[in-house]
């Protein structure tokens, strides 16, 4: 079992926070009704996350209690070969969500050595939304879905290549 320092809240969090509360505030002043909208607004957005955010979490400690960090740079670290990209991608392809809901856990999978080419390539592949293809084929039909998804895997693949690349010439 691994334990980790508690993180502090960096000062950059805790001034930005003051200025979002300093400005919802002065837009109470201002203008209540709408203020009060823009929060039940936020506060719809945030309950739609919040399950998001919970598997996520469940997946990130599962991860780091199941996962030992020398088998995940095995799979998905500089040496990983071909099965990180097929990880990547189909990870990519399978999650759901906003994109911000997985950046904690994809930070804690860095952390642990997945290079940054997997990174980008997971990103590119989440444009692959399979609740959607069939709606999909039903628009535009099934070859130009199964060529614009081959090809949207292709570019996921390129960009990942590209971005470590990128990053050995650093």
């Amino acid at each position: 079992m691994r334990i980790y320092k508690k993180r502090k809240m960096s000062p950059r969090g805790i001034g930005f926070l003051g200025i979002v509360f300093l400005a919802y505030l002065i837009l109470f002043i201002v203008d209540p009704g709408k203020t009060i909208a823009a929060l039940k607004s936020a506060g719809n957005v945030a309950a739609a996350l919040l399950p998001i955010l919970f598997f996520v979490s469940i997946l990130t400690a599962l991860i780091n209690f199941f996962i030992h960090p020398g088998v995940l740079a095995k799979h998905l670290g500089h040496k990983s070969g071909m099965r990180g990209w097929f990880i990547a991608l189909t990870a990519g392809i399978l999650s759901h969500g906003p994109m911000y809901a997985w950046y904690s856990m994809i930070e804690d999978l860095r952390r642990h050595g997945m290079r940054d080419g997997l990174i980008a390539a997971f990103f590119y592949a989440r444009a692959i939304k399979l609740p959607l293809l069939p709606l999909m084929v039903a628009y535009f039909g099934l070859d130009f879905t199964v060529i614009l998804s081959c090809l949207t895997i292709l570019a996921a693949w390129g960009q990942g290549v590209a971005i470590d690349r990128l990053g050995q010439e650093s």
